[in-house]
């Protein structure tokens, strides 16, 4: 009997390219992967040398990608209230419910939350269901929140939401003004980019405005920390100043412009002694920005959420574009108003109309040939002839009862929506929420009675647009783990069971792909910029070869490209029905959540520099929480002085909202620890947004925002809140670390307050990892005294751990072993503060240790609460590397006091270069303290 010889599993490395998920710049990357006749792993990640974007490098996000991209916490399942189900069944009993929610209450019940997560397929998939065959316009997406008010700006000013720049505009600009953005932090790899131009060209002026001194400002020649709100004022001010000045070509720009003359009428009254005293700034910085803007030939303005998150974000998106037309500063290289998108498919979804009030390819809800014309190409049964609900309405809608079923897609909206517990209310009364997610539990999740399994970054196959609109393949690396399905097949397959199938009868990407470039220029007649048209018809494998092209574009001729790529506006045409561009006059009006005596703060939140979003991703590798292991308030030192509020203490938080939701109690408040930052303004303090319920009993920061939102574009007042601050006391104070062993006996709602933190375990200093293993730390509070604290945190321990303790005057100490390893470290003591505490113990260490056996004398050390010197280093500063602060101001004061000497040394800041501008800021720091 012949027997059959095994064939080896030959294993090849290949290189996949594919795009990163994280922020609007649209970076390539190249996937190193072995391949077998079994399996795919991916290997290691970098950036990609060729893609325009970013030109091979990568954020530490980006960086790494591959730490986020395990299965540990995917939801691979469906399940219909907690317990798993078929794809039959779940898709079954969605399309049961629209279609009877349709009949009963019509088809503005039933509603769409999507994300700028999705591809553009997803995404045309969502708002074709939803306009063209449920026959509503309530499809909005979590991009509300970041840059509609940027849309509405374009739409209104051109005629199309168009951005007129790319990044090299970044590069060959003569100043570029960097304006609610701290770019440094939420846009790493452009932020880079912008340096090695400024070291290339001396002469390049960068000017930022923020009321805060961010990293960024460690590329600026000038720093306006203005008022916040107060931008209008700013720029309108500019063209005054301008128009005052002789820099305004009336006979040239008023060719290309209508509106010129009532516009620079409308700015008389904002002479500088007026802009000073409303920007709360200065009357020689601003004489200073003014004149560098108006000598300048080239300027750019890189504006986001900052300008955007505003009750009059469109009027400063506005004020700024008024600027760069009335000084012709726009269609050109090293010219325009230049808004940066937040997510990698923000723009993507604005081309496929995934706003509540617009259609696809950039037509028209109130234009009726638009909607005739996108009814005819999908031969769609219904199409609404008005706006649908946009975000915040939406879940006003929700909880008004008027809208029944509501499908959330790979977005977190109880986290980042304002007024969490309005939002919260509204989901807990739906009659149906189905969550299409990645993760088993977010803040979300907890409403929805079916969630859906949706693939995630290294499974998805599609494309995104970037901010410089640049369309780039987004390539499925693995094969969707579990029962996960692309979100496109989800929907289809509903779609399906509504009686729709023929329109919605996909099997590849690359056939939604073709019929959206058909609509982009079915009966577009030249009307458009967004005409995709020499992309129309691509094979499989011709879009999966796709590479990275821009729009507007044409077919190219011979010696050209295929596709040549234009820049938007250079003809000084534009696509209004005149082709002019309009200024409009626009007034400076304060924020709409004021600040009173009850309310003295305002409060501003944003980007940290390696998180993304709410963390569902980010979250999971320990070395992207080493340089911000926990979300804090900012504040600055003469008001936490003022307040009794030390660093490190907990503060709580309260607004007016928040007391009208009547959860303004010690157990439903908002809470953070206390960070000392000169960098704030007096009276303004500043909390980053991406830690979640999931990651602090009361990190709940959208509670304390209120639903004021643009009137034009409907985006929330997202940077400026009115809120109090006090001490939050407790009676006793505590942090655990803990490893995997004992992490299924830990119960959270133990403590009165917890907030957690992933850490990496490491052999020793030189930084070894253990296979990857992780332990979590947590800070604890409680109203209960020290003794009944210390009860509950040894209550925790499985039986079979064996156990030490000891008591002091003013703490107590427990350590847990598991088979002689390890696997639990508790301190209780009263301080409040406990970095400065007695029984305060270096993350580091403690991570190094847990896992692993320890001698007598060290495990004596923990007991007495005697720290190894050798881990008493600081906070991380460069992730890549973990290297520390003290570390870095050891090497400064050695002499190694520039950015690239001190990577030499310590490698710092030559991996991914995040942590450039930390470094800058603390070489000056030491140099001001050793001088």
């Amino acid at each position: 009997m012949n027997m059959a010889t095994p064939q080896p599993n030959i294993v090849s490395e290949q290189i996949k390219q594919t795009t990163c998920p994280y922020c609007g710049v649209g970076c390539g990357v190249d996937i190193s992967c072995n391949v077998s006749e079994r399996t795919l792993t991916l290997d290691n990640v970098k950036g990609t040398p060729e893609h325009p974007a970013n030109f091979g490098r990568l954020c530490v996000k980006g960086t790494n990608l591959l730490e986020t991209n395990d299965l540990k916490g995917r939801l691979l399942h469906p399940t219909v209230a907690g317990k798993l189900v078929d794809w039959d069944t779940a898709t079954s009993m969605i399309a049961s419910k629209i279609t009877d929610t349709i009949s009963q209450y019509g088809p503005d019940a039933v509603a769409f939350y999507v994300s700028g997560q999705l591809l553009t397929e997803d995404y045309y998939i969502a708002n074709k269901l939803m306009k063209g065959f449920i026959g509503s316009a309530n499809i909005d997406t979590n991009s509300r929140l970041c840059m509609s008010s940027a849309v509405a700006a374009y739409k209104r000013a051109f005629g199309e939401d168009v951005v007129p720049c790319d990044y090299s505009d970044l590069e060959n600009t003569d100043i570029l003004v960097i304006t609610g953005s701290n770019a440094a932090w939420a846009h790493p790899v452009l932020f880079q980019r912008i340096q090695r131009a400024k070291l290339k060209k001396p002469e390049m002026k960068v000017v930022v405005v923020d009321p805060r001194k961010t990293e960024t400002c460690t590329i600026a020649d000038l720093h306006l920390p203005i008022k916040p709100g107060s931008d209008v004022a700013l720029f309108n001010g500019l063209l005054h100043h301008a128009q005052q000045n002789g820099c305004v070509n009336h006979a040239e720009v008023s060719q290309f412009t209508q509106g010129l003359d009532a516009t620079l009428e409308s700015v008389e009254a904002y002479t500088l002694k007026e802009v000073a005293k409303r920007c709360d700034i200065g009357s020689g910085l601003l004489t200073a920005f003014y004149s560098l803007f108006c000598n300048a030939e080239r300027a750019v303005t890189f504006y986001s959420m900052g300008i955007n998150q505003s009750s009059s974000g469109v009027d400063k998106a506005q004020s700024i574009i008024n600027c760069h037309l009335a000084l012709d500063l726009i269609g050109k290289p090293g010219c325009g108003p230049f808004s940066i998108t937040g997510q990698p498919n923000a723009m993507g979804g604005r081309e496929v109309g995934g706003l509540a009030n617009m259609l696809a390819a950039h037509c028209d809800l109130e234009n009726p040939d638009h909607i005739n014309a996108v009814k005819t190409y999908w031969n769609a049964p219904a199409m609404p002839t008005k706006t649908g609900l946009k975000a915040v309405d939406l879940f006003d809608a929700i909880a008004k009862g008027t809208v029944k079923f509501v499908w959330i897609m790979g977005t977190n909206p109880v986290v980042s929506m304002p007024n969490r517990t309005q939002v919260e209310q509204a989901l807990s009364q739906c009659e149906m929420v189905v969550v299409s997610d990645i993760v088993e539990q977010n803040d979300t999740l907890k409403f929805a009675h079916v969630a859906l399994p949706a693939t995630g970054w290294s499974e998805k196959d599609g494309t995104v647009t970037n901010s410089e609109r640049r369309i780039s393949r987004q390539r499925g690396l693995l094969l969707p783990p579990g029962s996960a399905k692309h979100d496109w097949q989800i929907m289809c397959a509903v779609a399906k069971k509504m009686g729709f199938a023929k329109a919605f009868d996909f099997s590849h990407p690359s056939q939604i792909f073709n019929e959206y470039v058909g609509l982009t220029s079915y009966k577009n007649h030249q009307a458009r910029l967004l005409d995709l048209s020499p992309l129309q018809n691509l094979s499989v494998a011709q879009y999966n070869s796709l590479q990275p092209v821009q729009w507007p574009m044409r077919k190219g001729q011979t010696g050209e490209p295929d596709v040549v790529s234009l820049r938007p506006f250079a003809n000084r045409k534009f696509s209004t029905p005149n082709q002019k561009a309009k200024l409009i006059p626009v007034s400076h009006t304060a924020p709409l959540q004021q600040t009173n005596d009850a309310f003295p703060f305002v409060l501003n939140s944003g980007r940290a520099r390696d998180q993304w979003h709410t963390m569902t991703r980010t979250g999971k590798a320990a070395k992207l929480l080493a340089n911000m292991p926990t979300a804090q308030i900012h504040v600055h030192p003469k008001d936490a002085e003022a307040l009794c509020l030390n660093d490190g203490a907990l503060a709580q938080i309260s607004s007016e909202v928040l007391i009208k939701a009547n959860t303004d109690t010690q157990e439903n408040a908002v809470i953070y620890p206390v960070k000392l930052d000169e960098a704030q303004r007096l009276g303004e303090v500043f909390i980053p947004i991406h830690w979640s319920a999931q990651w602090g009993s009361h990190s709940t920061l959208g509670a304390l925002y209120d639903s004021t939102v643009d009137p034009i574009s409907g985006q929330p007042e997202l940077k400026h809140a009115a809120v109090c601050l006090k001490l939050a006391e407790y009676s006793s104070h505590g942090v655990i670390f803990f490893n995997e062993a004992v992490c299924e006996y830990i119960t959270l709602s133990t403590f009165d307050y917890w907030s957690k933190t992933i850490l990496a375990a490491q052999n020793d200093v030189s930084e070894e990892r253990v296979e990857n293993a992780q332990c979590t730390q947590l800070r604890i509070a409680s109203n209960e005294d020290i003794k009944t604290l210390f009860s509950s945190v040894i209550a925790l321990l499985p039986k079979s751990a064996v156990v030490y303790q000891t008591h002091q005057r003013d703490f107590s100490v427990c350590l847990a072993f598991i088979e002689d390893k390890l696997c639990y470290a508790a301190f209780v003591g009263s301080d409040p503060l406990p970095q400065k505490a007695k029984w305060s113990m270096p993350a580091q260490w403690l991570s190094a240790l847990l896992g692993q056996p320890i001698e007598e004398t060290t495990r004596q050390k923990l007991m007495r609460c005697e720290i190894d010197e050798a881990f008493a280093q600081g906070n991380v500063v460069c992730s890549c590397f973990n290297v520390r602060e003290k570390t870095i101001e050891k090497a400064i004061s050695e002499g190694s006091n520039t950015v690239e000497q001190l990577g030499k040394k310590l490698k710092c800041g030559t991996n991914c270069g995040s942590c450039k501008p930390a470094l800058a800021n603390i070489i000056e720091t030491v140099v001001i303290q050793n001088a």
